[in-house]
């Protein structure tokens, strides 16, 4: 493979979004110092694009989004969405499942009722769980200062696996935890 198809295979790589044609084309000549015809670098993106649909490569080059990205290919998406499951799961900080409980059960809620029913600040919670997509501002209460209502979303159902929150499980269904421990007395 010759030097201008390492290139755009690195630009590609390197890219944290969809990389279009005109950006390879202004960073190449730019390197290159002289300008890049669109047909060579389309010839060299599609010889690239015949390379990685071989069966010994797990990704290949897909033209999304306006740009070309690497992406896997379909039949690892199983393995790689139980890893990318387990990752999320294991960033959620027990402050921000409670928090994320809490939302879920009373929602829409706003983050003082949260506040009071946690009986400690939930600013680093919240940030978080905005942060992962997993609840969202639905509006405003009609409380003093109209404070924000916060709701799980569409990314909360996908990470549970659940459709609806009628499939959250009954808070009567959770055993206390207290007098586990040794005989009770009568």
């Amino acid at each position: 493979m010759d030097l201008l198809h390492k290139h755009i295979e690195a630009l590609i790589f390197c890219a944290a979004e969809p990389i279009s044609l005109d950006e390879i084309q202004t960073c190449l000549s730019e390197m290159f110092e002289q300008e890049l015809a669109t047909e060579l670098l389309m010839e060299a993106l599609d010889t690239l694009k015949n390379r990685y649909e071989d069966d010994s490569h797990v990704f290949q080059i897909m033209h999304v989004g306006g740009g070309f990205r690497f992406l896997t290919k379909p039949a690892y998406q199983a393995s790689i969405s139980l890893l990318l499951k387990q990752k999320s799961k294991k960033k959620l900080s027990t402050s921000a499942l409670e928090t994320l409980a809490i939302i879920a059960y009373k929602q829409p809620i706003t983050k003082a009722e949260i506040e009071q029913i946690r009986g400690v600040a939930s600013d680093y919670a919240m940030q978080k769980l905005l942060e992962k997509e997993l609840v969202k501002m639905v509006g405003k209460s009609d409380g003093p200062g109209r404070p924000m209502l916060y709701a799980t979303s569409e990314k909360f159902m996908e990470y549970f696996g659940i459709n609806d929150l009628r499939e959250l499980p009954d808070l009567k269904e959770f055993v206390s935890m207290e007098n586990s421990i040794g005989e009770t007395k009568e």
